[in-house]
């Protein structure tokens, strides 16, 4: 079965939307998943389907560039037509939709190695889809996070929102989510006007002093990144956060290193439960270092990866000459839980300049505050630059606040993190 959804009823229109189509078995879910996104005027849902098989036949029909992808279907299951739809067509994004089960964080995982771009948890009855409010939210952001990545690559055009009530002619100028300040992404409305396509990073100065402490500015599309002088000591830790287009980014991440790090690796990537479990596996695959989600009241060793658990915040302890891994309930920061604020924070009051912090992509500012915790304790922090960042909403706050030491493309930071924790530059 197949649907073409008519054009929003509104006096609003939309030059250039993002073109989205909804795979799922269940008509219900179609028609909330349709409905949440064509709310927002920069999404045009041109199509939904019932299963992969008519999915595929629908890439032939309409342009699209987002598909919204459910896993089990009836005559064709999601993961069966991921790689179909890829070789069909090249460069398309597609989001994961999947419920909190751990199978199907398992298989959500393993569609990301596949070629899909990100997942979206799903809960688990239609009732629960329709009141779950982030839900919704990051739907909407993750869709038009991709759509838009997709559309930097190729060059095109971002949706621009004309509506009549306002000024400006109709066309009211505001940025997207990805570039605005607040820590929580804006729940869709009529907000328009994506920035263009956006060039890399690029350094047009530096102060003197050896590479480890180098100072300048750093050029990221039109903002100017004031870089500051890291720490001389060797880290005794790695902090990572990040979050929408994180598990790839960890990966990409991690496989630059050489061997194993000398240091304990702590990680807080956005993520519900049984997820988490499953990305610590995936790391500890891809790596072949020990990996696991964090356990409340162990020691850290050199050379282990521990993922934050979801549902849970992760931060560390100094007890008796030992740090431990210490697993709280408090409440969400900056909406998040896990968040990476609070890890960092801790890190600061144990390793103070022997702490190493790399934000990596991620929607919101986690972290910004836990990062200027850190540097004021003379810890030093990396983050990826917004070329390379799906969304450059957390490495772009710690940057754009001038608490980075290096602010890099994902294919060179691992590199670079790895050398300093080998003692280099």
């Amino acid at each position: 079965m197949t649907t073409t959804l008519p054009n929003r009823a509104s006096d609003v229109s939309t030059q250039n939307p993002f073109r989205v189509m909804v795979v799922d078995d269940s008509a219900i879910i179609r028609g909330f998943l349709s409905r949440y996104l064509s709310e927002d005027p920069e999404v045009d849902v041109v199509t939904t389907a019932n299963n992969g098989e008519i999915a595929i036949r629908q890439l032939g029909v309409h342009k699209i560039e987002v598909v919204v992808l459910d896993i089990e279907m009836p005559v064709m299951d999601g993961m069966t037509a991921l790689p179909k739809m890829l070789e069909k067509q090249p460069g398309l994004q597609v989001v994961m939709a999947s419920t909190l089960t751990l199978k199907n964080a398992e298989i959500s995982l393993r569609a990301l190695q596949m070629g899909a771009v990100d997942y979206v948890p799903k809960p688990e009855t239609a009732r629960s889809v329709n009141a779950n409010i982030d839900f919704r939210r990051e739907l909407v952001e993750k869709v038009k996070a991709w759509a838009r990545r997709s559309r930097d690559k190729r060059g095109e055009e971002m949706p621009v929102v004309i509506d009549p009530s306002k000024k400006s002619h109709g066309v009211s100028f505001i940025k997207p989510a990805a570039e605005r300040s607040s820590g929580r992404p804006a729940a869709s409305g009529f907000v328009t006007a994506a920035r263009p396509s956006r060039p890399a990073a690029t350094v047009v100065g530096r102060a003197g002093g050896n590479d480890r402490t180098a100072t300048g500015v750093q050029e990221s599309g039109a903002t100017a990144i004031s870089l500051r002088k890291g720490s001389l000591k060797t880290p005794k830790i790695l902090a990572v956060g990040s979050s929408t287009g994180g598990p790839q980014a960890l990966m990409k991440f991690f496989g630059q290193f050489q061997k194993p790090p000398k240091v304990p690796v702590v990680i807080t990537q956005h993520m519900p439960a049984n997820f988490t479990a499953i990305l610590a596996n995936h790391l500890g695959q891809a790596t072949g270092w020990p990996s696991k989600e964090a356990v409340h009241g162990e020691e850290v060793q050199a050379g282990h990866i521990y993922v934050a658990p979801g549902g849970k915040h992760l931060i560390l302890k100094k007890e008796d000459n030992k740090i431990l891994t210490i697993l709280t309930d408090d409440a969400p920061e900056n909406f998040c839980k896990p968040a990476v604020d609070p890890l960092f924070r801790s890190l600061s009051d144990i390793y103070g300049d022997a702490a190493l912090a790399v934000v990596l992509t991620g929607m919101g500012h986690d972290g910004l505050k836990g990062a200027r915790d850190l540097t004021q304790k003379g810890g030093t922090v990396y983050a990826q630059d917004e070329a390379s960042s799906v969304v450059w909403g957390m490495p772009g706050a710690v940057a754009t606040a001038g608490l980075c030491t290096q602010v890099l493309p994902l294919d060179q930071l691992g590199a670079k993190t790895f050398n300093r924790l080998q003692g280099g530059a």
